[in-house]
């Protein structure tokens, strides 16, 4: 009796040292999965894995045989690894899967440069994950270490290697596996060929769906380099419903795009630090003339579909929406497009629907050290063209990262020398150092920022035919999180920072205007039909209470993925 239940207990025990390491890899993977996936996926990564899992349980007698397992095993397993990490952080950061339209249009408008520089700026996160991958990576090579052999000639050679390689004795088994766990590992190969051969569920594999989402983005970029027959459709369908402009006399309309300032960080607004002394002066110098929208949100979070928003009127991917430069043209204004970045995309989808194009700014990337100060000269050459009537588009750089590149380097950081009451707030708020840092950064930038903007103001008001109808509006593509709501810089699809903006409106011959003007919510993505109120633009298929000027405003609050307590905050 007791020689069986040797037996027993020792073929219970190699049955237990050939499965832990199999379990443990099964649970390293699953880990990665459960990362970037919920529901059903997570159980179709899992069976697209099984094969590779499968194999370590299949008896091999070649020592090469082994080693190429091991590779490919490795290979396998952190492939889904780095595929759960890359989804977490997608999703984490821009509450989007990888094939979103917000991911995909980002990879598409980006390059290397771009790419090496936006590392720079998240490095800490993306050196944690690499410890977590590189960490995750030797815990499965030395696993598969216990990959089950067959013994044969080569056993005392084989438990060599396994000692050699600081792993324990590559276990061994009978030359002939029992039936019941052969069918087991038949079945395993078996689920995980049709799970291959379905194509709804192969194209969730790391290799399948990662080197099609490099050949959409690819294509993406293909169709913006070539855009102009979508252009000349785009006047064909302004020209189409006959726009007039129902403003006797010349008239000329700035309208100043800025990128990645959050309202909650200017003076004008409110804020514990002095950002916009200019702005703030020409608020007082003229009440009646400039209004600030107090609650101003965008839509988006980053720059490419707000821009599409913004000049489609809210419609971007409607097959009869207006374009908002082509409908000015077609009414008889002479459009200009200035800009300090320098963006594929956005020169082909609206900079080039203008008459005249200027792009200061050819070096791509947020290493770009361009200033906004250089469009200055721009904006007074266009004011001063003899058009009766224009519209003037500036396209700013604003406070886009990286912060310490958006003010000259003569420039000093007046908020980096003491302790006031922002960074005491930062501080309370158990905010670390380098978002602190990143804060003060950020608000210099906007001290620069207030002087472009309001001298894009100033030349609005004094050069050209004065007596002429100027209109001047002002506002911000996205917000920008700098340590508002969570330790993060950067854009911000997840927190309510990433949509506070700025929108600030000035004209020379005001109207009656609701005494609540100021107080109005405003969304940036109905843009246009304000800017169509101060373009005197009328055409077939307008839709009222948009314009948030108009008297017969309503309101209605965007849809965003984050949860807003007000819209009047």
């Amino acid at each position: 009796m007791n020689a069986p239940s040797s037996a027993g207990r020792a073929g219970r025990s190699a049955a237990a040292a050939r499965g832990w390491p199999l379990v443990a890899l099964a649970a390293i993977a699953l880990g990665f999965v459960v990362l970037g996936h919920d529901g059903r996926r997570v159980a179709q990564m899992m069976v697209l894995l099984l094969p590779a899992l499968a194999w370590m349980a299949w008896p091999v007698r070649s020592r090469a045989v082994h080693r190429a397992r091991r590779v490919a095993v490795l290979a396998a397993v952190m492939a889904f690894a780095a595929d759960g990490v890359v989804r977490a952080y997608l999703l984490d950061t821009y509450q989007s899967a990888p094939d979103g339209a917000v991911v995909l249009g980002a990879l598409a408008n980006t390059n290397a440069r771009e790419s090496g520089e936006y590392l720079q700026m998240h490095w800490r996160t993306a050196a944690l994950w690499c410890a977590v991958l590189v960490a995750a990576g030797y815990a499965v090579w030395r696993l598969t270490a216990q990959g089950w052999r067959r013994r044969g000639a080569g056993g005392a050679a084989n438990r060599s290697e396994g000692h050699a390689s600081g792993a324990a004795p590559a276990v061994t088994v009978r030359s002939t596996p029992r039936r019941a766990w052969l069918a087991l590992l038949v079945l395993a190969f078996a689920l995980g060929a049709v799970a291959h051969a379905s194509k709804p569920w192969r194209r969730l594999h790391p290799v399948v769906f990662w080197t099609q989402w490099s050949d959409d983005a690819r294509a993406l970029r293909i169709a913006w380099a070539d855009q102009q027959r979508m252009r000349d459709a785009a006047l064909q369908q302004a020209h189409a419903v006959a726009p007039q402009v129902t403003r006797a006399g010349p008239s000329t309309v700035v309208l100043v795009i800025t990128d990645s300032i959050n309202r909650d960080n200017l003076g004008l607004y409110g804020y514990g630090r002095n950002t916009t002394p200019r702005l703030a002066a020409a608020l007082r110098r003229e009440p009646q003339q400039m209004t600030v929208l107090r609650h101003a949100w965008s839509a988006d979070a980053s720059t490419l579909p707000a821009m599409a928003n913004m000049m489609r009127f809210g419609q971007p991917t409607a097959a009869d929406a207006q374009h908002l430069l082509p409908l000015a043209r077609a009414a008889g204004y002479k459009v200009w497009w200035m800009s300090n970045h320098d963006d594929v995309a956005i020169e082909q989808q609206h900079a080039r629907l203008a008459d005249e194009v200027e792009i200061v700014n050819r070096v791509p990337g947020r290493a770009s050290a361009s200033l906004d100060g250089e469009l200055l000269d721009c904006v007074q050459e266009a004011l001063e063209d003899p058009a009766e009537r224009k519209l003037i588009v500036v396209h700013l750089l604003g406070a886009h990262p990286h912060y310490r590149l958006r003010f000259p380097e003569t420039q000093d950081n007046p908020f980096d020398d003491t302790q006031d009451a922002v960074e005491s707030g930062l501080i309370a708020q158990g905010r670390p150092a380098w978002v602190r840092r990143f804060r003060q950064d950020y608000d210099t930038a906007l001290l620069y920022h207030d002087f472009v903007v309001a001298e894009t103001l100033e030349l609005t008001r004094t050069v050209g035919r004065l007596a002429e109808y100027r209109a001047w509006f002002y506002l911000s593509d996205h917000g920008q999180e700098v340590g508002h709501g969570s330790d993060h810089v950067g854009h911000s699809p997840s927190t309510a920072s990433g949509y506070r903006i700025p929108a600030i409106v000035w004209r020379n011959q005001v109207p009656a205007d609701a005494p609540d003007l100021a107080e109005r919510p405003f969304r940036a993505d109905w843009l246009g039909w304000t800017m169509a109120d101060l373009l005197a633009l009328q055409w077939k298929g307008q839709v009222a209470g948009r314009d948030v000027l108009a008297p017969d405003y309503r309101w209605e609050a965007p849809v965003l993925p984050v949860k807003v307590r007000s819209y009047l905050d």
